[in-house]
């Protein structure tokens, strides 16, 4: 069998086609392999961008966060030792050690204490003249033991006089 000039032509062509043909599939392989990579890529960019950033904010709010706390923190250790200060200043200055006192006075075979005189100024002071004790906050004792008395100044308000 013998072909034509017509087949013979077209078996040339599709020789000669068929490289072009493959050339064009591994072209087009070639060509759009890279662009997938390149959309992969540039999605994988942005997540990762994405994720970054949500990090940074984390990371600025619990900063702000932890700034926020050691201010309030200093604010209240300065507000305590203001108020141990003021404390300081306003308490009562007291003695390292209270000095235990008896005081008797002796006259005549007598022996007046100054604990049970004090005692009944107390009594005095709350029970005949109905005050408070916390609101007794001086007294001040003259002792007569020639006229057999006690005076007392309670406050520098109240007078009075025990006989003893």
């Amino acid at each position: 069998m013998k072909k034509t000039n017509v087949e013979a032509a077209k078996a040339e062509t599709v020789k000669k086609e068929a490289p072009k043909a493959e050339a064009v599939k591994t072209e087009t392989v070639k060509t759009e392999a890279p662009k997938a990579e390149a959309v992969k890529k540039e999605t994988v960019k942005k997540e990762t961008v994405k994720k970054e950033t949500a990090k940074k904010e984390a990371v600025k709010k619990e900063t702000v966060k932890a700034k926020t706390e050691k201010t309030a923190k200093a604010a209240a250790k300065t507000v305590k030792e203001t108020v141990k200060k003021a404390a300081a200043k306003t308490a009562p200055k007291t003695a390292a050690k209270a000095v235990k006192e008896t005081v008797y006075l002796q006259y005549l075979g007598k022996e007046i204490d100054k604990d049970d005189i004090m005692k009944n100024v107390k009594e005095i002071w709350t029970k005949q003249l109905g005050n408070k004790a916390a609101d007794l906050k001086t007294v001040t004792l003259y002792l007569k033991p020639e006229e057999n008395a006690v005076y007392y100044v309670i406050n520098s308000e109240v007078t009075g006089r025990i006989d003893i």
